[in-house]
């Protein structure tokens, strides 16, 4: 039995806009998200820029009982709750039914628990005062914790996932839920990802020599995926969740369907060939996406928009290679791209949940979003796509097929093809 899977509930904490309203308004204008933090200068970070989301947790009341919330002292668990719940209500669902819902599932994806609740745990033990940590501590240690705060929150009873696979989780996570659902495990499933870069992180990502550093005193210039100027990628933290559900279930129920899901793939390069721990095969690449592509039943001339990974470092160039070579499409007739980073910068384990949601708005109301910075294209990447491919302002457009990707440390790959929706 072939079933069909479509999107009904989207939810969104992002840098440049928290809620879907406002991170619609956020793409559709070229709104960055990218702030200067001055900690980070303090701290003689090479990079002192970061995208935040400008979301006060105390609004997580409005979800959690009283109790959970004054127990609750994870911000990367707050940025998932706030996106589930809202993607959840989204759909037309409401919280606190006193229901299991059995035939629903959850796919929520991290890469880091909280690091800041670490710090707490290790200098109260530290100094032996460990008793004065209480009860709820562990839960936020859990990469699983936001998992099952969601879980809880809206009683799901179905397959109850944690993935980690760094910058490709909330792909991965999006295609694991659409899988289920496509082989009859689940009629609905709540999947998304969720990341929060406190100073340890931070502090990490700028050892590596990784992040910009040249636009510190012009923060919504720092983001700049496929410029000739582009000088690393900038962290950010949110979340993004969905609701997926069997199109059958979604008619019962009156819901309305925001997009369909066609099908997509993930592999990994085996961090061999052109692969390593943090520069992905361009053979897995290719492979990916000509296997997503044939999952979905989808030809490669029916592509109309690519939202890349895209971060702003060297690896654009490979990457708009890989692209061309996996469809066969080049200059004039590579299809449209862009890349949200250039608003949020690169929220890591939430970049493809939180990228998925502006593909969802993209195709919903028929607009391709701007690449902001991309005043200066890199000519290796010119010389590949025509410039035109890469708009720098809104651009109405008919969209029917957009093929989303994102490629994590470890050589990791994901793609996801989606399409507009079509009774």
């Amino acid at each position: 039995m072939s079933r069909r899977v479509v999107v009904t509930g989207m939810g969104v904490v992002a840098p440049n806009g928290v809620g879907i309203p406002a991170f619609l308004h956020a793409i559709q204008n070229g709104i960055s998200g990218i702030k200067f933090i001055p900690l980070a200068r303090e701290l003689h970070f090479n990079c002192q820029v970061c995208g935040v989301p400008d979301f006060d947790f105390s609004h997580l009341k409005d979800y959690l009982s009283e109790v959970t919330f004054y127990g609750l002292k994870g911000s990367t668990i707050g940025y998932a709750i706030k996106a589930a719940a809202d993607a959840w209500i989204d759909a037309g669902n409401t919280l606190y039914d006193g229901k299991i819902h059995w035939e629903t599932g959850c796919v929520f994806g991290n890469s880091i628990a909280d690091t800041e609740a670490m710090k707490r745990i290790i200098a109260l033990v530290d100094s032996r005062q460990s008793r004065k940590l209480g009860s709820r501590m562990v839960e936020q240690l859990m990469n699983s914790g936001s998992t099952a705060y969601i879980t809880g929150l809206l009683g799901l009873g179905n397959r109850i996932i944690t993935n980690s696979s760094a910058c490709a989780t909330g792909s991965q996570a999006v295609l694991m839920g659409y899988e289920y659902i496509k082989h009859g495990m689940a009629k609905r499933m709540l999947v998304g990802s969720n990341e929060y870069i406190d100073n340890y992180i931070f502090g990490a990502f700028d050892a590596m020599r990784i992040l910009s550093r040249k636009f510190n005193d012009t923060p919504e210039k720092a983001s700049r995926p496929m410029s000739a100027t582009a000088g690393g990628f900038v962290p950010g933290s949110g979340a993004g969740a969905l609701v997926l559900e069997d199109l059958e279930f979604a008619q019962a129920r009156n819901a309305t369907i925001y997009a369909e899901v066609l099908g997509g793939a993930t592999n990994s390069g085996a961090q061999q060939g052109t692969g390593s721990m943090t520069s992905p095969n361009a053979e897995g690449v290719v492979h990916c996406i000509t296997d997503a592509l044939k999952n979905a039943n989808v030809a490669p001339e029916d592509i109309d928009l690519i939202s890349g990974h895209l971060t702003a470092t060297i690896a654009d160039k490979t990457e708009i290679e890989n692209w061309s070579e996996a469809l066969g499409r080049k200059e004039e007739n590579f299809p449209m791209t862009n890349s949200v980073k250039s608003m949020i910068g690169h929220c890591l384990s939430a970049a493809g949940s939180i990228e998925i949601v502006a593909v969802i708005l993209q195709l919903l109301h028929q607009f391709v979003h701007p690449n902001i910075n991309l005043e200066d294209p890199n000519p290796a990447i010119t010389n590949i796509a025509d410039v035109s491919c890469f708009p720098v302002k809104r651009t109405d457009r008919d969209l029917n097929i957009v093929a989303k990707a994102n490629f994590g440390f470890g050589d990791v790959n994901a793609c996801v093809i989606f399409s507009k929706y079509k009774r």
